[in-house]
This record gives C-alpha cells, structure tokens and sequence, in this order.
C-alpha cells in the first residue's frame, strides 16, 4: 500500500468543489458535485450538492422534528448529503448567518450550521439568505481523497455562491465542469498518465 506525506497546507481544500469524473465507481457519487466543509491531513467532510431526494421535503423534516412551519418558511430542497450518518442534518449557507449555539466559518463566505436552532429559524423565514439543507454527509479518511484524487476520481474547482446556492441540482455538474473550461462530452472514465 502506498502511502502519501500529508498535504502541505496550499493543498487544503476546505470549502473547493469535488466534481465526479464520469468513471466513478460509486453510484453514490455518480456525476456528484460535493462542496468540501472541512479537509486536513486527519480527512475531509462534504455536502453532496446536486442529490435532492424525492422522498422526503422540508414540510415533512420538521414535522419530524417537531418544528412547526411557519407562513413564511421557504420550502427548501432536501438533499442526500453522502452516505455517513444519513439522520444528520446539515445546512450549508451563506456567510452572513451565524447560529447563536454553532456555527463552522468555512470559507470565502460560507458557513456550516448542523444545529436545530437554524431549522427553527429557517421555518419561521428567518434564518440564512441563501442555504442548501442535506442529510447524511460524505467523508474520507487520512489519505483517502488525496487516493481518490491521484487515481482521477474527481476534479476541483472553486466553490461560489451561484454555483452552491443559484444553479438548480440538475444543472450543477455541468456548471461546475464548464468552470472549467471542461465539456462534460469531452470526458472520458479512463485515466492516465503522460
């Protein structure tokens, strides 16, 4: 098993956007667009952006949660955020809200808030400006993106707020590719090296 030195801090791509190469070998992550909350050499966590579930909306999470929707609530897609710890909410917004209990400055203008107080806020149609609400989460070990990376799994882009917030779900993959200058046509799932 090869082993990589760990990733010198110009390498930490905490709030950058994880963009499925088209040979992804789990379906979990097939075409995914995943804004990383959090990455060092002990890991890295992130939001998997553009996976709304059809079966569960924002009316029916807080009824379950016992939090009563208010008038001016705005129904927000509820997206499958990864496959770890699929009952955990998380809302990823903007950089102006801060929760009074927690809340993770991530970077450039973004903010991750896993604590009921932001969902009882967001019912009442307070609450962050502009937000994505998730379920579950996706994580990597020591390494393990930096594996993934080298093998070609994914490509990075910077993350913005149209990209995160404006562009609908369907629509994200092939946003976040033509940031690159990448045309999803263009892509191949083979790898390989000069």
């Amino acid at each position: 098993m090869q082993t990589h030195p760990p990733a010198p801090d110009s390498a930490d791509l905490t709030g950058k956007i994880l963009i499925a190469m088209p040979g992804m070998s789990d379906d979990r992550f097939a075409h995914a667009v995943v804004f990383l909350c959090a990455h060092s050499t002990d890991g890295a966590m992130g939001l998997i952006l553009n996976k709304p579930t059809d079966e569960l909306s924002m009316k029916d999470l807080l009824e379950h949660l016992s939090i009563e929707p208010g008038a001016q609530m705005r129904n927000l897609a509820v997206h499958f955020g990864g496959p770890v710890e699929h009952g955990r909410g998380f809302v990823l917004h903007d950089g102006g809200y801060r929760s009074e209990i927690a809340t993770l400055d991530v970077r450039d203008g973004f903010g991750l808030t896993a604590t009921l107080d932001v969902l009882e806020e967001m019912a009442e149609g307070r609450g962050p400006d502009k937000a994505v609400l998730a379920l579950g989460y996706a994580g990597w070990g020591p390494d393990q993106l930096e594996g993934e990376l080298a093998r070609n799994d994914w490509l990075t882009c910077d993350a913005d707020s149209a990209l995160v917030f404006d562009t609908p779900a369907e629509r994200k993959w092939e946003t976040a590719l033509s940031r690159l200058g990448v045309s999803a046509l263009m892509l191949s799932s083979d790898g390989g090296r000069a």
